[in-house]
């Protein structure tokens, strides 16, 4: 095999690696706290430990793992504190950026908001009956959410608030639940709000979508 060949192929191994961690982490398959040991992981993921200490620092540089010199790597935490940053930190970039989709929107962006939105009621009619899976749910809301602000006209806001997304979503995972109807209907609400232009009712709707999460982990053990 000739050496760029050997090198496009260990960096395709390192991104399925990442993207597998990164999954892990998010959906709390790697618990906050959970001690990162590469020979585990070298076996769990097929990953040398050369590319995994790769992988982990980029891990910790977004912030989902802890990097701890000689003492190697850890699932960062999660607390109250750092879910409300994340919470105001989301509402900020969402709040700003559905603004400036809805007064640049056309025909296009509405299709896509719609085409998402079904995809998510969809999901989300499933979640409540028991039969629906958490990766297409979160999939799914992750892409509605993305919908309503990809007319923001900056790649950097969309990469900003897509990993604010992950790192907050985290917490849904480790301390919430599926909530049911109460973010279906927001979710139904903020689609309504889209259509019309209507900024103020999907800030609001949006405020009260992300606080009521907050308030729900802040009901559970997990943050206790």
């Amino acid at each position: 095999m000739a050496l760029v060949e050997r090198i496009e192929e260990q960096e395709a191994v390192g991104d399925d690696g990442y993207r597998r961690i990164r999954t892990d982490i998010v959906f709390g398959r790697l618990r906050p706290g959970h001690k990162l040991r590469l020979d585990g992981l070298k076996e769990d993921y097929g990953v040398s430990v050369s590319t995994l200490r790769e992988i982990l620092n980029r891990l910790a540089a977004e912030g989902f793992v802890l990097a701890e010199g000689r003492r190697g790597f850890e699932v960062a935490p999660i607390s109250v504190e750092n879910l409300k940053e994340l919470a105001e930190l989301r509402l900020l970039l969402e709040s700003h950026a559905m603004g400036v989709s809805f007064a640049h929107a056309d025909v296009e962006w509405e299709g896509r908001v719609v085409s998402a939105h079904h995809k998510l009621a969809s999901t989300e009619r499933l979640m409540e009956t028991g039969l629906g899976e958490l990766e297409q749910w979160k999939r799914y809301d992750g892409e509605f959410h993305q919908a309503l602000i990809s007319n923001c006209g900056s790649r950097t806001l969309m990469e900003t608030h897509a990993l604010v997304f992950d790192k907050y979503f985290r917490y849904q995972m480790v301390a919430f639940s599926y909530r049911g109807s109460e973010p279906a209907a927001q979710h139904k609400a903020l689609l309504e709000s889209a259509l019309k232009r209507d900024v103020a009712t999907a800030t609001a709707t949006l405020r009260a979508h992300v606080n009521n999460c907050v308030e729900h982990a802040l009901a559970t053990a997990a943050l206790r």
